[in-house]
Parts: C-alpha cells; sequence; structure tokens
C-alpha cells in the first residue's frame, strides 16, 4: 500500500520553547482529518522554525 503524503502549506515563525505542544495538539486533534503538522528548526536561522501542514 502506497501512501501519498501531500504539503498543504508551510511557514517559518520564530521558534519558542512550547511550540512542539501546539503541532502535538494538532496532530492528536486532527489525524481523523486526514492532517498531519511538522515542525523543524530553519536550516539558516536556528531562531526560527518551518510549521508545515500535510494531507495524509
Amino acid at each position: 500500500m502506497q501512501s501519498k503524503i501531500q504539503i498543504l502549506s508551510t511557514v517559518k515563525v520564530k521558534n519558542t520553547s512550547d511550540l512542539y505542544k501546539i503541532i502535538d495538539l494538532l496532530n492528536r486533534t486532527l489525524k481523523d482529518e486526514d492532517l498531519m503538522f511538522g515542525l523543524a528548526l530553519d536550516a539558516i536561522d536556528k531562531d526560527m522554525a518551518v510549521f508545515t501542514i500535510y494531507r495524509t
């Protein structure tokens, strides 16, 4: 079974220590809607985070 993950939107935001809690909440709440949320540090500016919304 092949799964296609589609990027719906990406935005850079200021990184904070609690930002991961929002991502966790969104993933737990909206997984039944085939949505997944990701967070990664920006490769160039470590004070920024990249927030991505995916459709699974």
